[in-house]
């Protein structure tokens, strides 16, 4: 039985469970890293792609930009048009964190900073996203962003949630600090290592991961089932030599045991 009173766990997704980053497009199209650098901070910028996090158009907002800046037009055109290369691997480790505990039966839930429309092709990229939680949502559906109260309030509202039983993992200081603001047990994500240490230390996760033993080696016995078997084998051929010094048969076979 798992002491942990936690009810739900909810999880960020980008820089927790999958990456994204422009760099990843934007090293092919502006090869030198400070020119590269220049377009990120000055054109297009993380809050603009905020914007489209809390629900503007990505289409719309592109068009804009490209119109603003039409010597940069193509590489602006590109946020949308190639924007699945923005997408790097999964964090490493965390899959595997989210899988165990689904499998002790607590639901898992995202609330992610994402645009409605590049949602879908995010799903295509890694699409165990679809598949893994009880419930998501997403900011650029709901026309509001982390760490507003009121993307929080969507998702403690629509699933039922309650804040004091319910584990908040992102990693966003701010993020972090808003939902421990609302009563969520917060952790701030840093790595897979530190959030498994995390997660024992509140009881929700074993030590040790559980390994299969086939069910014909199952006992009550303090011993593991190897040694046990061992044992067994040992009496059986204890009495096969019992057997044959009894019989006195010299063409009596002693099994081997190896």
């Amino acid at each position: 039985m798992n002491p942990s009173p936690i009810t739900a766990v909810v999880f960020d997704l980008g820089a927790v469970l999958v990456d994204w980053n422009p760099e990843y497009l934007y090293a092919k199209l502006i090869p030198d890293p400070d020119e590269r650098r220049v377009f990120l901070d000055e054109i297009c910028t993380l809050e603009w792609n905020y914007a489209m996090d809390g629900g503007r158009s990505v289409r719309d907002e592109v068009a804009k930009l490209a119109a603003q800046h039409p010597e940069h037009a193509d590489l602006i055109n590109a946020w949308w048009d190639r924007w699945p290369e923005m997408l790097g691997d999964e964090i490493p480790g965390t899959r595997a964190i989210a899988e165990r505990i689904s499998a002790s039966g607590i639901p898992l839930y995202a609330l992610t900073n994402w645009s409605a429309e590049t949602w879908p092709l995010g799903l295509a990229g890694f699409p165990f996203l679809g598949e893994l939680f009880d419930g998501i949502v997403v900011s650029g559906d709901e026309g509001v962003v982390k760490p507003d109260p009121r993307l929080f309030a969507i998702l403690r509202d629509r699933y039922g949630l309650n804040p004091a039983t319910t584990l908040f993992i992102d990693d966003s200081p701010k993020n972090v600090a808003a939902a421990d603001e609302l009563g969520y047990v917060a952790h701030l994500f840093t790595s897979a290592d530190d959030l498994e240490a995390w997660l024992r230390n509140l009881g929700l996760l074993s030590s040790r991961r559980v390994r299969f033993v086939p069910p014909t080696l199952l006992t009550t016995a303090p011993w593991p089932p190897a040694p046990l078997l061992v044992a067994v084998l040992s009496l059986v051929w204890l009495f096969a030599i019992g057997l044959w010094v009894k019989t006195g048969d010299p063409d009596a076979q002693v099994p081997a045991t190896d």
